[in-house]
């Protein structure tokens, strides 16, 4: 099949799956007499070790439907958070998944009035997210998912400890309920957060949770390395339980920070 025709079927299965999902946002745009913006996040740990050649078709391929936002890419993966009209986020995904290496890339979706980006940025990184600790891959090693619907139940556990791995500005707009906070400033000191406060036998489980899922990626597989035997991370990050589980229901106190014009978002 050829890559034009991988990406118009994955672009009509994508919005097939998506309609049902927005129709209520769509009609709400409509009453305000607004379109709504898509915010598409995504991230996929994978070999690109062309990621450079990836960068000139991409942006153009994003400038050409008027996205913006900001591509990562490097040779353990590509890392996004980009938002434009529906048919343009639709395209982008179709376009990505149609390369069998990106072919099981998931995404997450919000909403807002109007693109909370200024411009179109595609860059090419040595980590996709930064740790800085060589030889941490999570595309061989990494902690054990937890989706949405079972998270209450893991972090309810007395014998857990969860970790917010975020930055410290983050966790100050909102966080789980009985969460601990590493107080760090940038991903990269999460690695000596864990030598200076965590000991794998005192801690024998282990929960962390980040804002997309990335960050836990890289921090379990660390944790991993380091010894600790029981390590789970929320799958999809706060953006998915947010989006999944029912406010009555949720455990999750405050807002969450994004890093866009929106700053924080309290629901999808």
């Amino acid at each position: 099949m050829s890559r034009i025709k991988q990406i118009n079927r994955l672009q009509a299965q994508i919005i097939n799956n998506a309609q049902g999902r927005v129709q209520e946002n769509i009609e709400l745009g409509t009453e305000l007499g607004t379109e709504l913006c898509v915010v598409a996040a995504f991230y996929h740990f994978t070999d690109l070790p062309d990621y450079e050649s990836l960068q000139a078709p991409l942006k153009q391929f994003c400038a050409d439907r008027q996205l913006k936002g900001t591509i990562l890419l490097a040779k353990e993966g590509i890392n996004s958070t980009i938002a434009g009209k529906r048919e343009a986020i639709d395209a982008l995904l179709a376009y990505l998944r149609s390369d069998p290496r990106l072919q099981d890339l998931e995404h997450k979706e919000s909403y807002c009035q109007g693109i909370p980006f200024q411009r179109m940025k595609v860059r090419l990184k040595k980590e996709i997210v930064t740790l800085g600790v060589p030889d941490i891959d999570p595309r061989h090693r990494v902690g054990k998912y937890v989706e949405p619907k079972d998270w209450n139940a893991l972090i309810a556990d007395p014998e857990v400890i969860v970790i917010d791995t975020r930055n410290s500005y983050e966790v100050e707009f909102g966080t789980f309920k009985g969460a601990v906070d590493p107080n760090i400033e940038v991903f990269g000191q999460f690695p000596n957060y864990v030598k200076e406060q965590l000991d794998p036998e005192k801690h024998q489980k282990v929960a962390m949770f980040c804002t997309g899922g990335i960050r836990c990626e890289k921090a379990s597989a660390y944790m991993l390395s380091q010894g600790f035997r029981e390590v789970y991370h929320l799958k999809g990050g706060i953006l998915k339980y947010i989006e999944e589980v029912p406010p009555e229901e949720s455990v999750w106190e405050g807002e969450c920070f994004v890093f866009d014009d929106r700053v924080s978002i309290d629901r999808i």
